[in-house]
């Protein structure tokens, strides 16, 4: 199996040393440093790349972080789930499958006292599962896997019983999510909403289709 190439890696290839700090860019907690465990493959998301992002999201929640429920599935550093607990998210559910990056995640919470975030351990597919099984929804999920695994593919079909009524999927990956005829079976229920590109970072904010839509509301009521 290819493993995952990391941030530690420079863009030609050239190793240097992996980010041992991710820094938050806004909200109550803006400045502020959090320690990262040294884990093969954990890539927090570049600074540049979560102020856009977050203006996105901000933008489709209407400012009203308050009101919005975030899952962050494969949460490594925890820079998104921690960036949407410091602008006011209502409750942000990190996930990780790593030891160490668990344990982390905790302590930074603990540090924190982020009270609007759980951290759990275990296989995001199968927590997803039981997640979606036990009624729980979410505004906003956050999708960056390890890269070069597929995960994407597995993960994002799994986002559809978890998404509240005009909820949304943040993807980051190293490809771009291909659009139109060349789209495959299991991103054909999502609509793009927006998409960009920073160095190697694919980032993309996706929406259910309006028959996906429809029946969320459907669910809803």
């Amino acid at each position: 199996m290819q493993k995952r190439p990391t941030k530690s890696q420079g863009q030609h290839g050239r190793p240097r040393l992996a980010p041992q700090q991710v820094r938050i860019i806004g909200g109550e907690w803006k400045r502020r440093l959090l320690p990262v465990v040294d884990a093969l493959g954990l890539r927090p998301t570049p600074d540049r790349v979560r102020e856009t992002v977050f203006n996105w999201i901000h933008h489709q929640v209407g400012g009203d972080w308050a009101q919005t429920d975030c899952l962050d599935l494969f949460a490594g550093s925890g820079a998104l789930g921690f960036e949407a607990a410091s602008r006011g998210a209502r409750s942000v559910t990190m996930l990780d499958f790593n030891g160490p990056a668990a344990r982390q995640l905790q302590e930074n919470k603990d540090m924190l006292k982020a009270e609007n975030v759980n951290v759990l351990r275990g296989d995001a597919f199968a927590v997803a599962r039981d997640l979606a099984a036990r009624g729980q929804r979410y505004d906003v999920i956050f999708l960056d896997p390890p890269y070069q695994q597929e995960l994407i593919a597995r993960a994002l079909p799994l986002c559809i019983d978890l998404l509240s009524a005009d909820g949304m999927v943040y993807v980051e990956a190293e490809f771009a999510l291909p659009q139109g005829e060349a789209s495959p079976d299991w991103l054909a229920p999502w609509e793009l909403v927006r998409a960009d590109k920073a160095g190697m970072v694919f980032y993309h904010l996706l929406k259910p289709g309006n028959q996906q839509n429809d029946n969320l509301h459907e669910n809803k009521a």
